[in-house]
């Protein structure tokens, strides 16, 4: 199989590689020449130290230009494993780059390198198509942000908060203290339900009442419960109303709105007070029956 590079490209690189490392080469095979080895020898000997100290020059410039990138990534609002990634890749590119630099200074075609390693990539990346597929999708949850660490998060049937997001798996702690990891393939393929995104949340609950109490005498012990709790919002306002006729009962709705983290706390906080509530003002809490009467003959 054999993979198609651009001539004109190729020539640009590597005549750049040639001017950049020629000189050097040939002051090292003189130097080799002055101690009195024969050409041939003087030149292999020329090309290995020469490509020794670009390499050591190589490593000392990435190490700069990865510290410098280092420094601009931490200036940005990027997830930590974004942050990793772009790193991970200059680095890698900056690699590949010295690479192909060394090897014209030994003389391999630069070409014929970029030919081989496309091939190697190529190859390799059908073998682990499955990982590259959880990594192409880490690295569109950490562009596209649909949830950040410490969200609260429904994924199919997995709830929880999210731990960490990697470039191959996001970990979920679940509320029993379960640690879940999910692959991003799947989260990208999925229906993503973010509960703490938003700054505000509405809590809404449903309570019964007898048809013999009044339904301004429910609203106005729901209203009470509402009152009570300081962790309700004022805006947008509460909000009480009758809700459904039911066999035995009538169904009234409660909505409020509360801060996101504030959500659960007021969610049983209400279930409670409301009971209280109804107590006090006499409103009786029915529930499903069934009257029998006995008709005798």
């Amino acid at each position: 199989m054999s993979v198609p590079v651009d001539d004109a490209v190729t020539g640009v690189v590597s005549d750049a590689v040639g001017d950049a490392v020629g000189g050097a080469v040939g002051d090292a095979t003189e130097m080799f020449t002055a101690l009195g080895m024969d050409v041939v020898t003087a030149a292999v000997a020329g090309k290995i130290l020469s490509a020794l100290i670009l390499t050591l020059v190589c490593l000392v410039i990435i190490k700069i230009i990865t510290r410098i990138l280092y420094n601009i990534f931490e200036k940005t609002h990027f997830e930590r494993g974004m942050k990793d990634f772009l790193l991970s890749a200059s680095r890698v590119s900056l690699w590949f780059i010295a690479a192909i630099i060394v090897a014209t200074t030994l003389g391999i075609d630069a070409a014929s390198l970029v030919a081989v390693l496309s091939v190697a990539g190529l190859a390799l990346s059908l073998s682990i198509q499955g990982i590259m597929t959880n990594l192409f999708s880490g690295i569109t949850l950490l562009a596209t942000r649909p949830f950040l660490a410490g969200d609260f998060v429904e994924i199919n049937s997995v709830s929880g908060t999210v731990s960490t997001i990697g470039l191959f798996y996001t970990t979920v702690t679940t509320a029993d203290n379960k640690s879940i990891s999910i692959p991003n393939n799947e989260i990208t393929s999925s229906k993503v339900i973010n509960y703490t995104h938003e700054p505000m949340r509405r809590v809404e609950l449903f309570f019964s009442a007898s048809y013999d109490d009044s339904t301004q005498q429910v609203k106005e012990a729901l209203m009470e419960a509402i009152k009570a709790d300081g962790r309700i919002l004022s805006q947008p306002e509460p909000f009480v109303g009758l809700h459904a006729y039911k066999d035995s009962c009538i169904d009234y709705v409660l909505r409020v709105w509360c801060k996101s983290e504030d959500y659960w706390p007021i969610y049983y906080s209400l279930n409670e007070s409301v009971r209280e509530s109804f107590s006090r003002h006499g409103v009786e809490m029915t529930y499903n029956h069934l009257n029998v009467h006995m008709v005798k003959d």
